[in-house]
């Protein structure tokens, strides 16, 4: 190539860095297609509280902080969290006030169904928070997007039978879900079953709760495969009953939140390109393929083999078809490198079923700056790259950003002002909404973003030690809320006009 090309070539790359430098630096609302959704997310047990108020059945994670809360970074639980249960006027009008369209949040089962069944009778008082809620939403313009399942299982539930591992519970929960169709439909028009299943697979088996208590069940080589099997079947019971009996007159839409990393290959190598796409299918196209499909990847079922459980014909008719929307829960990638020789002589289980190794540094350099939390690097391009692989995998589905999120350190010693400065937030929103733009660009089906979180709140097994917040909560004083500069960088990415 002579001289001229090459000079001719660097000018055409300056030129279209510069223009996407433009393009992502003009980025706001109007970026977007008309009618897409900006909303906040959040859960019931990290934000009510309440937890013995009202007739509220406890939950497994009550169970769970209180009988071992040296599982949690700061020992601390959710019996009051933000309070959402006695605030939720306040946060909504923060909501109004960052002009969010939406919010997502999850109905306690155990606060509307104290034993988890029908016949273990209804809560009232449940019934009536979650209608205050949701009217207080609509009166200021934002709807509502209500997750049936956040991992707070009955603990009756888990007591009679040992929840998701058993496939019991499909009824059950498929009760409960045609019970909230009855009861908030009319005003809910987007429902999601379950939130994150392979989490509760994996964080929330019976034997995870119930530490070393004579506990013989786990098997990490068949459990996860049953605890996802029957999650996948809860889903699709749930997702039958509404629309044979309610979709047509309530005219909402039912879907499903799953949550993957993206993987990108650790080299260049062929055997390693194929290990990043044996890790998606480990990890999301184990959830999402039975919902496309009616049946799990190929992969899966060429590794797992007898330990994977199989559908019957009228299971696999059932699962295909049942979601209107795929929720995507994306907050960081990996590497993935193939790994041939990682079950030998080690007992059959997931962690090695897949053959690959995933890993976060390639060649002593993160694939991203680092969150506060481990697990958490930030590689905003992963979400592009993953919304494209399942627009040309999955048939495009209509598909929902159901959360996206960064953490930073609960910091005792900063300042108010100090806490609220939260610039990292910015950027990792902004890079974040930049290629969830391209990605929209390119044809994927995406109609809607939710941030986590609307505010700081008990973080699972972090406890309080970690904030996911645009909103400041000042748990020494109150539990006040401050706007973060996060928020009022929101607010004003938002405006209408």
């Amino acid at each position: 190539m002579a001289l001229k090309d090459y000079l001719i070539l660097a000018l055409l790359l300056i030129l279209l860095k510069s223009v996407s430098i433009i393009e992502s630096a003009s980025l706001n609302r109007r970026s977007f297609p008309t009618g897409f959704i900006f909303g906040t997310a959040s859960s019931a047990y990290q934000y009510e509280g309440a937890a013995n108020e009202d007739g509220r059945g406890p939950s497994i994670w009550d169970t769970f902080t209180h009988r071992f809360p040296g599982k949690i970074a700061d020992r601390s639980n959710g019996d009051i969290t933000v309070d959402a249960y006695h605030r939720y006027k306040e946060d909504v009008e923060i909501m109004k006030h960052m002009n969010l369209d939406a919010y997502r949040f999850s109905i306690s089962w155990s606060r509307v169904l104290p034993k988890g069944k029908l016949s273990g009778g209804v809560n009232i008082e449940g019934i009536k928070y979650y209608n205050n809620l949701i009217n207080e939403l609509i009166a200021n313009g934002l709807k509502p997007y209500v997750t049936l399942f956040h991992w707070d299982l009955p603990q009756a539930l888990e007591d009679d039978y040992g929840g998701f591992s058993s496939p019991r519970i499909v009824k059950d929960f498929q009760d409960y879900a045609e019970f909230c169709f009855k009861e908030f439909g009319d005003k809910v028009k987007h429902w999601i079953t379950l939130n994150e299943p392979l989490s509760v697979t994996f964080g929330l088996g019976p034997c995870d709760l119930q530490e070393n208590l004579n506990c013989t069940t786990q098997d990490p080589g068949r459990e996860p495969y049953f605890v996802s099997h029957n999650q996948l079947l809860a889903h699709a019971a749930a997702a039958s009953v509404y629309k044979a009996n309610y979709q047509a007159h309530q005219k909402g839409l039912i879907g499903i939140a799953l949550n993957s990393n993206w993987f990108v290959p650790f080299s260049i190598d062929k055997f390693d390109y194929r290990a990043s796409r044996r890790a998606l299918d480990f990890m999301f196209g184990w959830f999402m393929e039975p919902l496309i499909t009616g049946d799990y990847p190929l992969t899966m079922r060429s590794l797992v083999k007898d330990r994977l459980p199989k559908f019957s014909k009228d299971q696999s008719n059932v699962l295909k078809g049942s979601l209107d929307f795929l929720g995507l829960n994306y907050y960081t990638s990996a590497y993935a490198a193939h790994a041939p020789d990682l079950r030998n002589n080690a007992r059959p289980n997931y962690g090695t079923d897949s053959l690959v190794k995933v890993s976060t540094v390639r060649n002593g350099i993160p694939i991203g700056p680092k969150a506060a939390s481990d697990w958490l690097y930030v590689y905003p391009r992963g979400l592009q790259d993953l919304l494209l692989y399942i627009k040309n995998k999955y048939n495009n589905p209509v598909i929902y950003i159901t959360e996206n999120g960064i953490d930073e350190l609960n910091d005792p010693k900063l300042s108010l002002e100090q806490a609220l400065n939260d610039t990292y937030r910015i950027d990792y929103y902004h890079q974040h909404l930049y290629y969830l733009q391209r990605a929209i660009k390119n044809g994927v089906n995406v109609k809607g973003y939710f941030a986590w979180s609307l505010l700081d709140n008990f973080e699972w097994g972090a406890g309080y030690v970690v904030r996911f917040g645009i909103n400041y909560v000042d748990y020494k004083d109150g539990l006040k809320r401050y706007p973060k500069f996060s928020a009022r960088w929101f607010t004003n990415f938002l405006q209408r006009h």
